[in-house]
Parts: C-alpha cells; sequence; structure tokens
C-alpha cells in the first residue's frame, strides 16, 4: 500500500470514498508517523483514542454513504483552539492543566464535517513569535535541512506545529491562527500552504486571543487545493463573534484551475526593502514570470505607507495582548502561585505563568495604552494604519486583482540562531506579511521552489476584501510551475 502520510488530503479524500483505504488505516499511519517523529517536537498532545473512536465513526459513515465535505480526514489542531475534554495551554505555563468543556466554532466545524483529530500542535506562547521558540513545551524543529548541514531549523511561528505537521507528514492538514503572518510565515519556511482568510471570515470563538483586531484563523496544508478544501469547512458566520462576517462560504475548490487570463496583479516597489536577499528577489520576479506566462497582467503598485506598518503592528498588538490576557490573574483558572494578598498573588501567578516574549509585550502593550502615552503611540497607530488599509484599498480600486510580493525576507533560520539578535531583527520576519493583518485582508503563501541551501521559498498573494478564490486560482498557478517540494525524512 502506499504510504498513506505521503498523500494529499484530496487525494486521501478521494481514496476513502472510493475504499482503498479505510479511516482507520489512514489514521493509524499517521498515529505512527507521529510516534516515529517526536524528535521534530510538532504535538504537545497526541490524542489517540479519540483518532481511533473518531475514525471508527467515520468509515460507518463512509459505509452508509453518509460521509461529510472531510470524512475520515486526520488533521492536527493548533494548542490555541479549544478541545471540549482535551487539554489547551496557548503552549503557556498558565494555562498547562486547562482542559475546556467546550469546542471552539472552527474545530467543531471540522468534526461537524467528518474531520478526525489527532492532537494538539505546539506554537509559541500564546501565538506571540516568529520561530516557534517561546513555547513552553520547547521549540518545534523544522523537518527541513540546509544541504550538508546538520543544523536544527525553526519552522517559522506562531504556528510551527502546524507547519511542521503538515510538511512532515504527520496530518493532513492543520488549523492556525495569523495575526501578523502566523499561518504564512511559517509555510513558506516548510514548504507548505497557508492562508489567513479575510477578517471575519472564520470565527474567533473558543480561541485563545492575542489581538483581537489582527487574529483570524486558516489552515495550513500541502497544496492550495487542500487549503481550498479545509477552508471550506473553517469558514462560517457565527453568532457567538461579535467580529464574524454573516456571508455565503463560496466552494473554494471550484477556483482551483480556474484561468488568470486577464487578471491583474500588483507588484508594490514599497516591499523591496533592505535586507531582502537576491535569492527573494529573483524568486518574486520568477514568481511574476508564471503569472504572466498563464495569461495575467503585471503592474507596479504602490502602498507609500507600507514602512509604517511593522511599527504600527507592534504598538497595536501588544496594546490588544495586554488586556486580552489581563484575564489570566491565578483565580478562575490556570497556574495559581500564592501571595499573602490578592495583589500578590496576582503578580507570583503572572511572573511565574509567563514567558519573557509575553511579559515583554504587555508591558509595551501597557505602556502605549498608559494614560501619558495613549495619544501618542496608540490614537497615532491607530491612523496610520487607517491609512495602511486606504493604500490597499486604492490598488484594488485601480482594477488590480492581486498583489504578489515574498512571504519572507529570508528562508528558515537556525533554532537559536536569533538569540543574540534584538526583539526588532526578530520582528523583521513579519516585514511582508503584518499588512495583511493590518487592513483585514485575505493572503496566501504559496511554496515556490527550492534556494541555494535546499530549504524551501515562498510568494505571497493577497487578496481583495473576501476574494480567497482569486488567490486560490492564482495560487495554483504558482504552485503547477514550481512544483511540489517534499521535506526529507532525516528522523525516520
Amino acid at each position: 500500500m502506499t504510504d498513506l502520510t505521503q498523500l494529499t488530503l484530496a487525494e486521501a479524500r478521494d481514496g476513502l470514498a472510493a475504499r482503498r483505504f479505510s479511516a482507520t488505516e489512514l489514521t493509524q499511519a499517521h498515529l505512527d508517523a507521529i510516534e516515529a517523529a517526536r524528535a521534530l517536537n510538532a504535538y504537545v498532545r497526541v490524542t489517540p483514542e479519540k483518532a481511533l473512536d473518531g475514525a471508527k465513526a467515520s468509515d460507518a459513515r463512509l459505509a452508509a454513504g453518509e460521509a461529510g465535505p472531510l470524512e475520515g480526514i486526520p488533521v492536527g489542531v493548533k494548542d490555541l483552539f479549544a478541545t471540549e475534554g482535551v487539554r489547551t495551554t496557548a503552549c503557556s505555563r498558565i494555562l498547562e492543566n486547562f482542559v475546556p468543556s467546550y469546542e471552539s466554532t472552527v474545530t467543531a466545524q471540522l468534526w461537524r464535517d467528518g474531520a478526525v483529530m489527532l492532537g494538539k500542535l505546539n506554537n509559541d506562547e500564546f501565538a506571540m513569535g516568529s520561530s516557534n521558540e517561546t513555547s513552553f513545551f520547547g521549540p518545534v524543529v523544522n523537518p527541513w535541512r540546509r544541504e550538508g548541514s546538520e543544523t536544527r531549523l525553526t519552522p517559522g511561528g506562531s504556528s510551527g506545529g502546524s507547519s511542521a505537521a503538515v510538511a512532515a507528514g504527520l496530518c493532513l492538514g492543520a488549523t492556525a491562527t495569523d495575526t501578523g503572518g502566523s499561518i504564512r510565515q511559517p509555510a513558506a519556511f516548510t514548504g507548505t500552504v497557508g492562508i489567513k482568510p479575510t477578517y471575519g471570515r472564520c470565527s474567533r470563538w473558543g480561541t485563545v486571543a492575542f489581538a483581537s483586531s489582527l487574529d483570524q484563523a486558516g489552515p495550513i496544508t500541502r497544496t492550495v487545493r487542500d487549503a481550498a478544501i479545509l477552508l471550506r469547512s473553517m469558514a462560517g458566520f457565527d453568532p457567538k463573534d461579535s467580529t464574524s462576517v454573516e456571508r455565503d462560504v463560496p466552494d473554494y475548490e471550484a477556483a482551483i484551475g480556474r484561468s488568470i487570463k486577464g487578471m491583474k496583479i500588483g507588484i508594490p516597489k514599497e516591499y523591496r526593502v533592505e535586507g531582502l536577499s537576491a535569492e527573494i528577489d529573483a524568486l518574486w520576479q520568477r514568481g511574476a514570470g508564471w503569472l504572466r506566462d498563464a495569461g495575467a497582467e503585471v503592474v507596479e503598485v504602490f502602498l507609500p505607507h507600507t514602512s509604517h506598518a511593522l511599527a504600527v503592528y507592534y504598538i497595536v498588538a501588544p496594546a490588544e495582548a495586554s488586556s486580552n490576557l489581563a484575564r489570566y490573574d491565578g483565580v478562575r483558572y490556570g497556574l495559581r502561585v500564592p501571595g499573602r494578598d490578592i495583589a500578590e498573588l496576582y503578580e507570583n501567578t503572572r511572573a511565574a505563568g509567563f514567558g519573557r516574549e509575553v511579559k515583554r509585550r504587555i508591558l509595551i502593550g501597557t505602556y502605549v495604552l498608559s494614560a501619558g502615552y495613549y495619544d501618542a503611540y496608540y490614537v497615532r497607530a491607530q491612523k496610520v494604519r487607517t491609512l495602511i488599509r486606504r493604500d490597499f484599498e486604492n490598488v484594488f480600486a485601480s482594477g488590480v486583482d492581486a498583489i504578489l510580493t515574498p512571504a519572507t525576507p529570508t528562508p528558515a533560520f537556525g533554532i537559536g540562531e536569533m538569540a543574540n539578535a534584538s526583539p526588532i531583527e526578530m520582528y523583521l520576519n513579519d516585514v511582508f506579511t503584518v499588512t495583511v493583518n493590518m487592513a483585514g485582508l485575505p493572503g496566501l503563501a504559496v511554496p515556490a521552489g527550492l534556494g541555494q541551501e535546499g530549504l524551501p521559498l515562498g510568494l505571497q498573494l493577497i487578496g481583495r476584501p473576501f476574494d480567497e478564490e482569486t488567490l486560490f486560482a492564482a495560487g495554483e498557478v504558482i504552485e503547477q510551475a514550481a512544483g511540489r517540494v517534499v521535506a526529507p525524512r532525516w528522523w525516520k
């Protein structure tokens, strides 16, 4: 039998429908792969009994002709999504023993459609990080390596467990979240596909909050088609989420293979930032050429406020984080470190429960929201955010259908290689992705081949609000031109 962990989600769906293998066999193959790949540290909790029970139920529905759109498909869940009866920690010590009595809307919709949960995936603590090195459970290891080197590489963050697990064949798809690039950057680092949908497309209910006006759930998969399939189940209106948009969810998979002839693709000159490697610049030009060869018109566009985006993001996101994380105080749930009075209990619990990067961002956020600095920092940042969003509106109003940029300024870097770097240097990993979150737009990261060191490189497509279909159509053109990349199985 073919190695079932090497199938795409679409191939597995079709194989299950044709009864070439069972959901139980497919699930067991992935559980075995997870056990063999412990060195990657992609999962923080594996749920084999739950997975096999779900697979057995899927087999029964498949036999009865009652299969859902994802029937029997094994998936991993980022440890930011609440899963009823299964520990959910946001990879932080402060929630190390929290077991929800409820299910997030996104995961509930996956189980409704027949998906099987393999377990919870590692991520940066409270999704704060670009390398998956801030997790309480330790860093995730990228399944890719530089040619001729055994240096362990980061899979990106914060959804590093999701991207590594998909790349390594430890699930057929994974849920992820993106606040400033946390789906697209790890996808680019691991040769996988990741889409951050339009803000409001996927419910945030039951997902641990980082920055509420920026957070958005989305999938990481092996192919563009797989991302389209998984997003259709994850997306949809949710009355429990006040930011959820009441809008029909299209059949995203129908966009795969659609012609892009006559489409107008924008190339923003502002994304040619200082420090952009020649390798990434060449990749960008190659991607534009692939789209042009497919019949698209490639034009230069202007996004003049892009240079302010990173500064704005690292004011707005920490400000919202400082507010959201105030609930973790040792009183109602999570870690509790006693003190002589209530104030000391708060201080002791938060000091012991939060990691260094989370504390840094809480302090920054509290500072910019303080009485003396609110107008100078937070209010000004929100005004510039409006200008960033208007830049995109002007470009799309001019007839541009999508914008093509690099996904990251570099390929994956080594675990610990940024240990002595300033926080600003680490934050620069998000330079190409944060604008999309600031404007609430959809963004798709697609693998575009291997670089000089044998590592995957990715391109990003940015679309109009609620026009993910155009991104899937254009992304599939890039995927077909570049060819799929498959991570080596060095841990076996």
